[in-house]
């Protein structure tokens, strides 16, 4: 007994650790054969973290891939072909579904994305149902009754064993479309991160949309912008590119539309044919008659833009050719509103036209007007300015209109402006016109200062710019026509 207890007191008994110490912890590591392993919890836990990290790089990717994918495919049908396969992914779904509503309110399937073809056979036969459903309806509903009833017949025509679920894409607040995902699985849990991911992926489906539509939008815009241009270009060869060289006369013009194409009009026409011809674009340019009659025209369209150009343009060509029967001022007009009155009758537009005849042996101006701004002539005899102004209604108002014919004498010294309403309702930032009476004050100012048509021209103008601001641009087409009768000698 003795030995005994010796050995037993040989062995020393572990000391109790002092009071608040932290006591060591526990072991991690069971030795089995000599070899440290870790437990089961910790195992398990490291996997976790593993599968998670997995999860999230998986889930980054796909988002980087799906932003590449935005910014770099020019074609929205690429994009769309990826967004089901993404939102599959995404959700670990065993497929999914995009389907887009018309502009009727139907539905259209436009990719799927699955292994087992059953889930396409049911998409399918859920929208015949749809369609059967509308059509018994009598009428297109709303985009939201049509995502509800869509969701309805999906889930009846996949079945009760498939997990289902959806979410909206909207393009400005409104439903273009649903993005769909299904699995068969059991276990599916729809989790509040899968719901995130799967309306991400949707709301990158709709900025695809928007911007495919916002290009077609500019590409549309560019291509109108093109042919404004050429509308415009167009417009201005038909007006005269420079004034004639008429005996006894001194002519200034200028024609400023609004927009690229205004209906706006002047122009100067020989009333003898062989002279027409001779010029290169028949707009009498670049020489000089002394016994032929000149015609003087300006006109304005009601309206502006393309469909008052191509009015202009017509009544340029019409009123050519009245020009050349010889008629006199009256009888031109009211032939005139006869040819057009059936194209304006349905176009809803009317055309102001004031005409004159101008011959340069005698320097008696004829002339006639359909309701256009009465050109006003200043005399030097007398130092006042007057109108030049005869009955008659707008071209193309009425089949029976009937005009009339005047005349004046001319003596040299005299200036006559012809103008369009464009200088006399510019208006300032008050909302006041240029009015009439201010019109003439400022001609008489001219023509007491000025010596020349084109110094004339330019001062009109620059007063109606004056008078809006600077900051601020005339909202209806200008067109000046300045006429001096020089001495014969």
């Amino acid at each position: 007994m003795l030995s005994t207890t010796k050995a037993m007191t040989a062995v020393p008994f572990p000391s109790q650790p002092p009071v608040g110490s932290v006591p060591p912890p526990l072991p991690s590591t069971s030795t089995v054969s000599g070899a440290a392993t870790e437990t089961t919890p910790v195992l398990a836990l490291k996997e976790l973290v593993a599968s998670l990290y997995r999860e999230q790089n998986k889930v980054q990717n796909l988002l980087s891939s799906l932003g590449f994918a935005l910014r770099s495919f020019n074609n929205l049908n690429q994009f769309l072909e990826l967004t089901p396969l993404m939102a599959a992914r995404m959700t670990d779904a065993d497929g999914s579904a995009l389907i887009l509503f018309k502009a009727n309110g139907r539905a259209q399937l436009e990719q799927l994305h699955c292994h087992d073809p059953q889930f396409g056979r049911a998409i399918e036969q859920a929208l015949r149902q749809l369609d059967a459903a509308l059509n018994n309806g009598n009428g297109s509903p709303a985009a939201g009754s049509t995502s509800v009833l869509l969701d309805g017949h999906i889930r009846h025509c996949l079945g009760a064993t498939v997990r289902l679920h959806s979410t909206p894409i909207l393009v400005k607040n409104v439903e273009r479309g649903r993005l769909y995902i299904f699995s068969r699985h059991p276990d599916y849990v729809w989790t509040q991160t899968r719901r995130k991911l799967l309306q991400l992926v949707a709301d990158q489906t709709a900025v695809a949309i928007a911007n495919s539509e916002l290009t077609v939008e500019l590409r549309a815009k560019e291509r109108q912008d093109r042919e404004l241009e050429i509308a415009s270009d167009i417009q201005l060869r038909l007006l005269p590119r420079q004034c004639p060289k008429i005996r006894g006369l001194e002519l200034a013009a200028r024609c400023c539309p609004a927009d690229r194409v205004g209906g706006d009009y002047y122009d100067f026409i020989p009333s003898n044919y062989d002279q027409l011809q001779q010029t290169p674009t028949g707009d009498a340019e670049g020489f000089e008659t002394s016994s032929v009659p000149w015609s003087i025209a300006i006109g304005d369209v009601m309206g502006k833009g393309v469909p008052a150009g191509l009015i202009m343009t017509m009544t340029r060509g019409m009123l050519r050719a009245e020009v050349l029967n010889r008629h006199c001022p009256s009888q031109i007009l009211q032939h005139l509103n006869r040819v057009m009155y059936a194209d304006l009758d349905h176009s809803h537009r009317f055309v102001t036209l004031f005409y004159s005849e101008y011959h340069p042996e005698t320097q008696v101006l004829s002339y006639s007007n359909a309701a256009h701004n009465p050109p006003l002539l200043w005399q030097v005899a007398t130092r006042s300015v007057q109108r030049l102004d005869t009955e008659g209604m707008l071209i193309g108002l009425d089949l029976e209109s009937q005009y009339q014919d005047a005349q004046v004498q001319l003596a040299p010294g005299d200036i006559v402006i012809y103008y369009t309403d464009g200088f006399t309702e510019a208006a300032n930032a008050n909302g006041d016109r240029f009015e009439e009476a201010h019109l003439i004050g400022a001609f008489e100012s001219a023509c007491q200062h000025l010596s020349n048509p084109q110094a004339i021209l330019d001062y009109l103008f620059e007063q109606v710019q004056q008078f809006v601001g600077a900051e601020n641009n005339p909202r209806d087409d200008m067109t000046l026509i300045v006429m001096q009768v020089k001495s014969t000698e």
